[in-house]
């Protein structure tokens, strides 16, 4: 049986000692003593594509250029064929350009829209469904050993969630290492800096696995479909939809991962158990964090 690989070399990891991220504020107890917490900080940023404007997104502000690319691809409206010659970020008025070769498809049709960072909030463009003709995702083999490694140093690494809480993490992941380390207040956002350093750095998506502390809705299935990824775990839960357009496009989707326990609803054909649960360690308080049950 296998042992979990525990040495890990991020290429990009959060850095919750960042004050431009958080600030202190000072409130009340439950017992009405004076406390001072650390929150995650919200500043808008505008995406445009070329000279149209596409959204605001409300994000922490880290890794504006990810942001928007991921998005943008994410979205379908940066395709294969578009070529981005550049990626413009104004601090001062929060404010991301990206430039393409020619004008893509997506300019003269779409109008200002705005995406908040809730929960609740779906995708801003109603057509993600399309883009899933004709994804053919590799049947590669995923071992537990190395979701059960990924689990452990990826709820051991510091964070703005260990920090400040009222965020959400996406991870990209190869085998039983975690590369990419992405936070911020929206789940999508998260995932779409991911997309977006991808893109940028030309990264492989088919040995990859996508790992994520929000909910497996429709939306992230789709995102991490489009994205080429075949494997999406998670601590939390599921959504009926999720699973459905998983077992559609023949993705590995894996929920409610905490200690010794997971729950695989597609793409079970992936899973290869070289390792006996009992033998891994159960999570400890300190570094258990909220999920649905």
């Amino acid at each position: 049986m296998a042992k979990l690989n525990l040495s890990t070399e991020y290429r990009i990891a959060p850095d919750p000692g960042n004050p431009r991220l958080t600030r202190k504020v000072v409130g009340t107890d439950h017992l009405g003593a004076e406390t001072e917490i650390s929150v995650v900080e919200e500043r808008p940023l505008t995406i445009y594509l070329n000279r149209q404007e596409i959204v605001t997104a409300m994000t922490i502000g880290d890794y504006p250029e990810y942001l928007a690319l991921g998005f943008l691809k994410n979205q379908g409206m940066l395709g294969p064929e578009d070529v981005v010659t550049r990626v413009d970020y104004d601090e001062e008025i929060e404010t991301v350009v990206v430039r393409t070769e020619v004008e893509t498809s997506h300019e003269e049709k779409l109008q200002k829209k705005t995406r908040t960072s809730g929960c609740a909030v779906g995708t801003v463009f109603g057509d993600m469904m399309a883009g899933l003709e004709g994804v053919n995702l590799p049947q590669v083999e995923v071992k537990t050993s190395w979701l059960y490694a990924l689990a452990h140093e990826i709820n051991r690494t510091p964070s703005l969630y260990l920090e400040a809480g009222a965020i959400h993490g996406t991870v990209l992941c190869c085998k039983d290492q975690p590369l990419v380390y992405m936070e911020d207040v929206g789940r999508h956002n998260a995932v779409d800096k991911i997309a977006g350093w991808m893109l940028s750095e030309g990264a492989e998506a088919g040995d990859k696995i996508l790992y994520t502390t929000g909910r497996l809705t429709s939306e992230m299935v789709i995102k991490t479909a489009m994205m080429g990824i075949p494997v999406l775990a998670s601590r939390s839960g599921f959504t009926a939809w999720g699973v459905e357009i998983a077992r559609q496009v023949g993705l590995t989707l894996i929920g409610r991962m905490r200690g010794q326990r997971f729950v695989c609803l597609a793409g079970e054909e992936r899973l290869v158990r070289d390792v006996d649960p009992s033998a891994m360690p159960e999570e400890d308080k300190k570094h258990r964090r909220k999920s649905a049950d």
